[in-house]
């Protein structure tokens, strides 16, 4: 007998095969949001396996027969669907979000050298917007990992090392490294965008 090299797809399968009289929107949320549970999980409780974590969500039938059901009974908004253990599910950011986050605080700190409340706050909000990417529901773990590298890791470092380094002081030079910094980031949120699940 076979047995399949990937139960989690498998699981969302079966899940997406008894889910079929769902809009197909309504169907894809749920897969996403099965997803991200499992992804969470298995982020949150390393020493679980894959079997356990997939027994605690329950049948695919089951779930789907909720899902359904629930979209039955609602006159509007989004699924209530639950995962078990768990207070409901989580709200979406939109993905416009922390991409703003990552660039706009940029051309602020960029805007206001001198201040250092510019500068903190644009490390903070760059922070939040690279956990809100990380945690998002829009992206795949690969296309999160290459947002994050791109957009918060790689310029936090380039700007770290300029400021370390013994490369001459001027505006070329510094208007030079902004520039490329915001071609970076621009390039890397619209790339991100552009590759988003809705």
């Amino acid at each position: 007998m076979k047995t399949s090299a990937d139960p989690v797809r498998d699981y969302l399968s079966a899940v997406e095969r008894e889910a079929f009289a769902l809009p197909a929107g309504r169907r894809q949320e749920l897969l996403a949001d099965l997803a991200e549970h499992i992804e969470v999980t298995r982020v949150e409780r390393p020493d679980a396996t894959i079997g356990e974590i997939l027994a605690e969500l329950g049948d695919p039938r089951a779930i789907a027969e909720t899902a359904l059901a629930e979209a039955g009974n609602e006159t509007a908004g989004p699924s209530a669907w639950r995962v078990t253990g768990t207070p409901g599910r989580r709200r979406k950011v939109h993905p416009l979000v922390p991409l703003l986050m990552l660039t706009l605080p940029f051309l602020v700190a960029t805007a206001f050298p001198d201040v250092p409340a510019a500068q903190f706050c644009s490390t903070l909000f760059r922070v939040i917007g690279a956990v809100l990417i990380c945690t998002s529901v829009h992206w795949t773990t690969v296309q999160k990992t290459i947002g994050v590298v791109l957009a918060a890791v790689l310029p936090t470092v380039a700007i770290g090392t300029w400021m370390l380094s013994s490369i001459p002081a001027g505006d070329t030079p510094a208007m030079l490294a902004n520039l490329a910094t915001l071609f970076l980031l621009a390039g890397t949120a619209a790339w991100l965008w552009r590759v988003r699940r809705t």
